[in-house]
C-alpha cells in the first residue's frame, strides 16, 4: 500500500514537474524576443510582469489542449484576480454597480458636498478589445474620481472573440447616451460637463464614439465635453511607424500582438498577421491618401531616430485588402477620418509613452487635431511603456510613471 502511494505521488511530482518545465521552456523562448530598451522604467519590474503575462497565457494553452478550461477564459480570470482592487472603498466616494441600457457599469461618486452640479467621465478599459474589466480599473477610477471631484462610469463592453465590431464601440454609445440622459436627475451631474476617455483599446473606442458622436447629434443631449485618449490605438493602415520600429518587442505589447488585437476586435481573421505587418494590406491610392497624416516626416525629430524607411511593397493583395478594408474605417482607426470629421472633435487630452508601438499613432493624431483647431493637450512619459497606467497602486507592480501619468489625467480632468 506504501508503496503503491509512493508511486503515485512521484508520478503526480513527476507531471508536475514537466508541466512546470514545459512553462518555463515557453517563457524562456518568448523572454529572448523581447527587448527591454535603456530608459524604460524599472526594467526587472516589467521583465517580471511580462514573464508572469506569458507565464498565464502558456499555462490557459496546455489547459485548453488537456480540455480542462478555454484559454481565454483562464487567462481573464487570473489578470482579473492580479488587478482587482482589494481595499476597502475609499473614504469620499461612493461605489455602485449598475446596468445601463443592458451594460453593466460601476459608477464612482465623490461624496464631498459641492455648490454646483459635478463634471463626469465616462471611461472604456484598455486590454485590445479582449482583455479587461472594470474591476481591473477600480484603482484607476478610483483615483480620478476622488482627485477630481469627478463622477466617473466605468463600462464593462462587450469583448472579442465572443463578440467583434461593432458591439464594443455601440456598448460604449448606449451607456454614454444613458448617463447624459440622467446624469443631472439621478447624479447631480452636469451633462455638459461629461467626457469620455479610456486607455489603449480604450481611448481608440472613445476616440471613435467622439466622431460617431458628432455625426449623429439629434439636439436633444449634448456631446462630451472633452475626450481623454492615454496611449491610444488609432489605426490599422501603417505598422512600420518609427514607433512600431523601435518598439517591436518591448513588453506588454509587441507589434505583433497590437495587429493580431485589431484583427480580433474587426473580424477574427489573424491569417492575414504577416500581410499587415509587411504592409501588403493597403492600394498604392490609399497608401498616398493617408501619407500626409502617417508620413514620419510629421513626428518632433526625436521620435524619428533610429527609424528605417518601410520596404517598398510593389503591389498590395487584394484579398487581405478586402478582409481588413473595414478596419481603415475612422471607426475602427479614428486617426484616418477626414478633416471635417476631426473639426468636430472636443477638446482633447493625450498621453503616450516613450517605449510604446503605438507612440506615433497618439502623436499623429494630436498634430492633426491641432491643425484643424482642436484645443490638444499632449504628455508624455519619457520612460513609460504600453499599460504602465493599468498597473497605478497595484502594490510591488506599480511605477511610478504610472503615478505621473495618473497625476496628469487628473490636472486635465480638473479643467473640464
Amino acid at each position: 500500500m506504501y508503496t503503491a502511494t509512493a508511486n503515485l505521488i512521484i508520478m503526480f511530482a513527476a507531471l508536475f514537474a514537466a508541466f512546470c518545465l514545459l512553462v518555463a521552456v515557453q517563457v524562456y523562448f518568448e523572454l529572448r524576443n523581447s527587448k527591454i530598451p535603456p530608459g524604460v522604467a524599472n526594467p526587472g519590474k516589467l521583465r517580471a510582469i511580462h514573464c508572469m503575462y506569458v507565464g498565464i497565457s502558456v499555462v490557459g494553452q496546455i489547459l485548453e489542449r488537456l480540455g480542462l478550461c478555454h484559454q481565454m477564459t483562464f487567462t481573464r480570470w487570473v489578470r482579473r484576480f492580479i488587478m482587482a482592487s482589494k481595499g476597502p472603498v475609499p473614504q469620499g466616494l461612493h461605489i455602485k454597480d449598475l446596468t445601463f441600457s443592458g451594460v453593466p457599469v460601476r459608477v464612482y461618486e465623490p461624496t464631498a458636498a459641492s455648490g454646483e452640479k459635478k463634471r463626469g467621465l465616462v471611461y472604456f478599459h484598455g486590454g485590445g478589445w479582449m482583455f479587461g474589466c472594470i474591476g481591473d480599473y477600480d484603482e484607476v477610477c478610483q483615483y480620478i474620481s476622488l482627485e477630481s471631484d469627478t463622477t466617473v462610469v466605468s463600462v464593462g463592453y462587450r469583448l472579442a472573440p465572443e463578440h467583434r465590431y461593432p458591439a464594443h464601440l455601440d456598448d460604449c454609445e448606449v451607456v454614454t447616451r444613458h448617463f447624459l440622459s440622467i446624469a443631472a436627475t439621478e447624479f447631480g451631474v452636469d451633462p455638459r460637463r461629461v467626457a469620455v476617455g479610456g486607455d489603449s483599446a480604450g481611448a481608440n473606442l472613445a476616440a471613435a464614439l467622439c466622431q460617431r458622436l458628432s455625426k449623429t447629434q439629434d439636439g436633444h443631449l449634448p456631446s462630451p465635453c472633452a475626450q481623454v485618449l492615454i496611449y491610444p490605438a488609432l489605426q490599422m493602415a501603417d505598422f512600420h511607424l518609427p514607433s512600431y520600429q523601435q518598439n517591436h518587442s518591448v513588453p506588454i505589447l509587441f507589434r505583433g500582438r497590437a495587429v493580431f488585437y485589431f484583427l480580433q476586435y474587426l473580424n477574427g481573421n489573424t491569417s492575414v498577421s504577416q500581410q499587415l505587418l509587411e504592409g501588403k494590406h493597403l492600394p498604392a491610392e490609399l497608401k498616398l491618401h493617408y501619407k500626409k497624416w502617417l508620413d514620419p516626416d510629421n513626428l518632433p525629430p526625436q521620435y524619428k531616430k533610429a527609424a528605417r524607411s518601410p520596404p517598398v511593397i510593389a503591389s498590395h493583395d487584394a484579398d487581405v485588402y478586402r478582409i481588413v478594408k473595414q478596419g481603415l474605417d475612422p471607426e475602427i482607426s479614428p486617426l484616418l477620418a477626414e478633416d471635417n470629421v476631426l473639426r468636430l472633435t472636443p477638446p482633447t487630452f493625450i498621453l503616450t509613452c516613450e517605449f510604446d508601438v503605438l507612440r506615433d499613432d497618439g502623436i499623429l493624431f494630436q498634430k492633426r487635431l491641432k491643425d484643424v483647431g482642436v484645443d490638444v493637450m499632449w504628455d508624455h512619459l519619457s520612460d513609460g511603456f504600453h499599460g504602465i497606467i493599468s498597473f497605478f497602486n497595484q502594490g510591488w507592480l506599480t511605477f511610478q510613471s504610472s503615478q505621473r501619468g495618473m497625476d496628469s489625467i487628473v490636472r486635465y480632468v480638473k479643467t473640464l
